[in-house]
């Protein structure tokens, strides 16, 4: 079973949260502020903040920034997941994709049916790797951002996670770029 490796040291990861609304602002962005407060309150570094509209060539682009900037570790998105014609930041995510990381929409499935039963089927979050960066797409409720953290992200993105973790690898999410 999983747990925390007290004998290994912390190591914070740097982490940019990027919200995807057509609505919200700062000031209400209330699922932004749950990543952003649980990022600082495990020990994490806050890279970055934006929020930006339900475009997919913008979602992509900011996407492809953060993942081209050697100060960010992780990009949490928020919002867009759904079924509705706006929703675009998954197809936004999968163009940026080298890899996906397929276990984590099923394991935030699973754990979504938990909390609000046979609804969970109405999310699509996405997890992925490009350019060294880990990408994960969440929907836009406190609630499912609350869930994503606690339940996954929190443990994955904590280095002493047993029995392994996100962490570990990411010095060679990039190797392949590496080889001659």
């Amino acid at each position: 079973m999983s747990r925390i490796d007290d004998s290994k040291e912390f190591i914070a990861v740097r982490i940019a949260v990027l919200t995807v609304s057509d609505t919200r602002d700062l000031a209400q962005d209330r699922s932004g502020d749950v990543l952003t407060g649980r990022i600082a309150d495990a020990g994490h570094v806050l890279a970055d903040r934006k929020i930006i509209r339900d475009e997919r060539d913008e979602i992509a682009e900011q996407l492809r920034a953060w993942c081209a900037d050697p100060q960010i570790d992780v990009i949490l998105s928020t919002g867009g997941t759904g079924l509705t014609g706006r929703d675009v930041t998954v197809e936004a995510h999968r163009d940026v994709y080298e890899k996906e990381i397929e276990a984590f929409g099923t394991v935030f499935t699973m754990v979504s049916m938990q909390k609000i039963g046979t609804s969970a089927v109405q999310s699509r979050a996405t997890g992925g790797v490009a350019n060294g960066t880990y990408l994960f797409a969440l929907p836009g409720s406190p609630g499912a951002c609350k869930d994503a953290w606690d339940e996954i992200l929190q443990k994955q993105l904590d280095y002493r996670h047993r029995p392994c973790n996100f962490v570990e690898i990411l010095p060679r999410l990039d190797e392949h770029q590496r080889r001659k």
